[in-house]
């Protein structure tokens, strides 16, 4: 079949589970799966029958378990393509479906991610000063070189140290990092898929414990369960299926790895990730027409606190060492300039990590049709995911009401 390539693509159906604590609920990958997968498939009001391809994204299952996630919604025969991206694992399912729908490959690309953790902090792929197998060894050792190596989780300890440097480089402080925390977790109170909807000020998260300075636990994403799910179609099929009503056009999308910038400087900030986001962003922005002036809502990958000022710089929303102001003068919540994380992002929504990026797409697709109740932006019609993932991968989308 030869199929016309019309370099668009939409997203029309967008599900995902509650995300929650490991252990807390009785199911395994495929029962979450399944659950997501239905709720995108039934708010599309597509049957599976009707899916092309299927992209399953998850970091911590066995090779094909992609396969078995999707036979719980049918057994159609369609290619089944399994992903790791570290944490960006769910934007590159999204990134994959989108690439096949734009390049003629398919009219209709199930995107889907999950991840069953464990409890307890993530290890992020080092022991203690032992970076010979990991695939994150150079970005350790930047942060080893400079830091050394603690006792404390190796993921918190080099965003720990971004965030030390920060505050030495720009004058950042600790209210301004727990202001971040604060935030997520206030607006996260009317999510319901969210893993905690606990409100604490600045001053409770400064006194929770501390998981490496200055990062407290209220400023770190936990471990999670869950699933999440995105339907994307051509131009054509959504016109064919009428859709369009409830179509939300990929405007525009990048993703970038890492470059030499990531570790020429020896800094933290560079390690973990903001030259990649930049370069990410700048990508998006040239190829949509659309600039951060024009974003209405941002969820963003605030893995830890410091992470999210990072990528206020990246994304253009403030000069470079100016994120604390930002989200210390409320230019990032409802009544500010921007809505940031409305689903109270990684840090209170929680961080199921293959899911995590198809959880951001679909918080930004309720909100630019008008259906997310109580956290609802107003007037939102553009809308910008950032997911990022050590190791490296940044993906950045643009997101526009059709």
């Amino acid at each position: 079949m030869t199929r016309e390539t019309t370099g668009k693509a939409y997203v029309v159906g967008v599900g995902m589970t509650k995300f929650e604590k490991p252990e807390t609920r009785d199911w395994q990958y495929w029962d979450m799966a399944e659950e997501a997968g239905t709720a995108a498939l039934a708010d599309a009001g597509v049957p599976y029958t009707r899916v092309e391809q299927a992209v399953v994204g998850y970091c911590f299952q066995a090779s094909t378990a992609g396969q078995r996630a999707v036979y719980a919604l049918g057994l159609s025969g369609i290619p089944v393509y399994n992903l790791n991206n570290n944490c960006a694992t769910g934007s590159t399912a999204l990134m994959t479906a989108r690439q096949f729908v734009e390049g003629g490959v398919a009219d209709c690309v199930l995107a889907l991610g999950f991840e069953k953790m464990s409890r307890g902090s993530l290890g992020g792929g080092a022991a203690a000063g032992d970076f010979s197998t990991s695939p994150v060894a150079r970005h350790y050792g930047i942060m080893a070189a400079r830091h050394g190596f603690e006792a404390s989780p190796p993921t918190a300890q080099i965003f720990g140290n971004a965030a030390r440097e920060h505050m030495e480089r720009y004058g950042t402080t600790e209210v301004q990092l727990a202001a971040v925390g604060a935030k997520n977790h206030q607006h996260s109170a009317n999510n319901p898929h969210a893993q905690f909807q606990d409100v604490y000020t600045v001053d409770e998260i400064l006194a929770a414990k501390t998981v490496h300075r200055p990062l407290t636990k209220l400023q770190c994403s936990p471990t999670s369960d869950g699933a999440a799910a995105v339907l994307v179609v051509s131009e054509r099929f959504a016109d064919e299926h009428g859709l369009r009503d409830r179509a939300v056009e990929i405007a525009g999308q990048a993703m970038t790895t890492d470059t030499e910038e990531s570790f020429a400087s020896g800094s933290c900030i560079d390690a973990v990730g903001r030259p990649m986001s930049r370069a990410a962003a700048r990508q998006v922005y040239e190829r949509s027409g659309l600039g951060i002036e024009d974003v209405d809502v941002i969820e963003l990958h605030d893995c830890f606190s410091i992470n999210e000022l990072l990528t206020y710089e990246a994304l253009g929303m403030c000069e470079e060492g100016a994120s604390g102001k930002l989200v210390e003068s409320g230019a990032t919540t409802y009544g500010g300039r921007w809505v940031v994380n409305p689903s109270g992002g990684l840090i209170s929504k929680g961080h199921p990590l293959g899911a995590t990026g198809l959880a951001q797409t679909a918080e930004l697709v309720w909100q630019l049709r008008g259906q997310a109740g109580a956290r609802q932006v107003a007037g939102a019609r553009v809308g910008l995911a950032h997911n990022i993932g050590l190791g490296g991968a940044a993906v950045v989308t643009l997101l526009r009401k059709a």
